[in-house]
């Protein structure tokens, strides 16, 4: 087992997030506002950061439970995308895993915004507001999935 700092690299990082498309079977997405900068007051996909000690899908889990209260498993999400065109995120450099998530009218009423989501609203997917980051482009490629 390597210790902890024996690896260092010359070259930089990204950094790794997971975003998620939740969709209901009214052709409605869950979108939340940003509470902070970048893009604060937009309109966003719920996601977030990765954690050191977890994988991608776990973390989108976990965001989507911080930042919307939907409780959901790995075996709930499904992979849409990656997402790594630099300048993606005025942050630094991000590379993205988005997850499609379906669930039923019944877990719509357990969502409220959390975390740095200062608001959530379920949105037509015919009438979306400008999104945050590239999440327009995402949520275009998660209705051929």
């Amino acid at each position: 087992m390597a210790e902890k700092g024996q690896y260092t690299y010359d070259y930089p990082r990204p950094m790794l997030t997971a975003d998620c498309v939740v969709v209901n079977d009214r052709n409605e997405i869950l979108l939340v506002k940003r509470g902070n900068e970048p893009f604060k007051g937009c309109w966003a996909l719920p996601g977030g950061f990765m954690e050191m000690d977890e994988t991608i899908e776990h973390c989108a889990v976990r965001e989507l439970e911080e930042e919307t209260s939907l409780v959901v498993t790995e075996q709930d999400i499904r992979l849409i995308g990656i997402y790594s065109a630099p300048g993606r995120d005025p942050r630094g450099r991000t590379v993205t895993a988005a997850y499609l998530v379906q669930i039923e009218e019944c877990s719509m009423k357990n969502a409220h915004a959390g975390d740095d989501a200062a608001e959530l609203r379920w949105w037509s997917l015919f009438a979306l507001p400008t999104l945050a980051f590239d999440h327009a482009q995402i949520v275009a490629d998660a209705t051929l999935v």
